[in-house]
């Protein structure tokens, strides 16, 4: 990169306006700096989620200074060419080059955002392998890096990997990700080898929290219900204050949307009148007209005159009395009174 050109980069990207801006606001700069050919080249590479983000961004930029359009362009510009030289010598290689022009500080700051790229199009094509796969290459390596791994991908594809690793790994693993917290360097960079090998890609990643107890109760949420209730049988023998917290996250109240009249029904047969009230103080419409539509007129009419005269309550009080009615709701589960529909893409066998 020739000095001149270097020192007017900087000099865009020292431009407080330019240092304020989210990664998303930058995105939606970019395509606006850029023709139309180009942005819509770069549009279809980019998931769909992320490209309705963006294009809310566009439709909220006013006036933007040349200044910081050049700024932007700037960044990219710098992205492109340190993904490059990543590509012809590695990350070192890439970092002395990119030292000699910007400096140690700036260098590792553009190496880094380079890295997290690179882990997220890593990720992306993990994503798209089947469980068997997936399964076939994790299941030689230790729990705890199957967890991490497991962690970053949709809680559906998680679920079936679950079910097809062994017996005996499973409930470790899942227990780890229950409990997973800061990760250390070392053990990230078995990750990043892992995925490399996997995905054929270079990995890197920042230490930081992820998996969780809410993680895994959604995973579980997923699988099926004998599954589910042995790895939690599993957990339990080793933790059981986890376990209880993963129990108590399986199944939210607005879940019920999920299930049939039938069961809703049955539900509402067993639960007290005021929790329901209660319950529903912050349910969206779409959960209290399902519940609406499982009531006789007379009882609906009752109901929502209730909710409309309340008033103000603690919020607590309203999860409270949710958390009771979910107690219901799994004690006529695991009595086999009702089925929790909402097992995502897992199917349900009948007999």
């Amino acid at each position: 990169m020739k000095p001149n050109e270097t020192q007017a980069i900087e000099k865009l990207n020292a431009n407080p306006g330019f240092t304020k801006l989210t990664g998303l606001q930058k995105s939606a700069l970019l395509l606006i700096a850029l023709d139309v050919e180009s942005s819509a080249e770069l549009l279809k590479n980019i998931d769909a989620d992320d490209v309705e983000a963006i294009s809310a961004e566009i439709s909220q930029v006013k006036n933007t200074s040349s200044q910081i359009l050049d700024s932007v362009m700037g960044e990219f510009y710098n992205m492109v060419k340190a993904r490059e030289y990543v590509l012809e010598g590695g990350i070192e290689y890439a970092k002395s080059i990119l030292e000699k022009s910007f400096g140690v500080n700036r260098a590792n700051e553009i190496i880094e955002k380079v890295k997290s790229i690179t882990t997220l199009k890593g990720f992306d094509i993990l994503k798209k392998a089947d469980s068997t796969q997936l399964v076939n290459f994790l299941v030689k390596e230790h729990p705890q890096t199957i967890a991490l791994i497991l962690t970053h991908l949709s809680p559906d594809q998680t679920a079936n990997a679950l079910q097809e690793l062994p017996a005996d790994l499973r409930g470790d693993v899942a227990l780890r990700i229950a409990t997973l917290g800061k990760v250390s360097h070392v053990t990230l960079r078995r990750i990043e080898k892992v995925v490399d090998d996997m995905a054929g890609l270079t990995m890197s990643q920042s230490v930081g929290k992820i998996g969780g107890t809410k993680s895994l109760a959604t995973i579980l949420n997923r699988t099926k219900v004998s599954l589910s209730k042995e790895i939690m049988d599993q957990i339990l023998d080793k933790d059981p204050e986890v376990a209880a917290e993963i129990k108590r996250l399986m199944f939210l109240f607005e879940d019920l949307i999920n299930l049939q009249d039938k069961d809703i029904q049955k539900i509402l047969r067993e639960i007290d009148r005021k929790d329901l009230t209660y319950a529903l103080k912050t349910a969206d419409e779409e959960l209290s007209n399902k519940i609406f539509a499982n009531m006789s007129e007379r009882a609906t009419e009752l109901l929502k005159e209730e909710l409309q005269y309340m008033g103000m309550v603690k919020l607590k009080e309203v999860e409270a009395a949710q958390a009771r009615i979910i107690d219901i709701v799994k004690q006529l589960e695991e009595s086999g009174d009702i089925s929790l529909n909402i097992r995502g893409s897992v199917e349900e066998v009948y007999v």
